[in-house]
């Protein structure tokens, strides 16, 4: 299995494009607003899911 990532430092490549995360401040702090926003828009989605007549 390690040697299936032995050439990848980080990150996946998801066709042309390679993802990898972000590290420091700003990942932590990415990662706290996508956290935030997440729980707000779940929140609001279940709230009118449970409304609906």
């Amino acid at each position: 299995m390690v040697a299936a990532f032995a050439g990848r430092r980080h990150g996946v490549r998801i066709g042309k494009w390679d993802v990898r995360p972000l590290g420091g401040w700003m990942g932590c702090l990415a990662m706290i607003v996508a956290s935030i926003v997440l729980s707000v828009v779940l929140t609001v989605v279940i709230n009118l899911l449970l409304k609906a007549p």
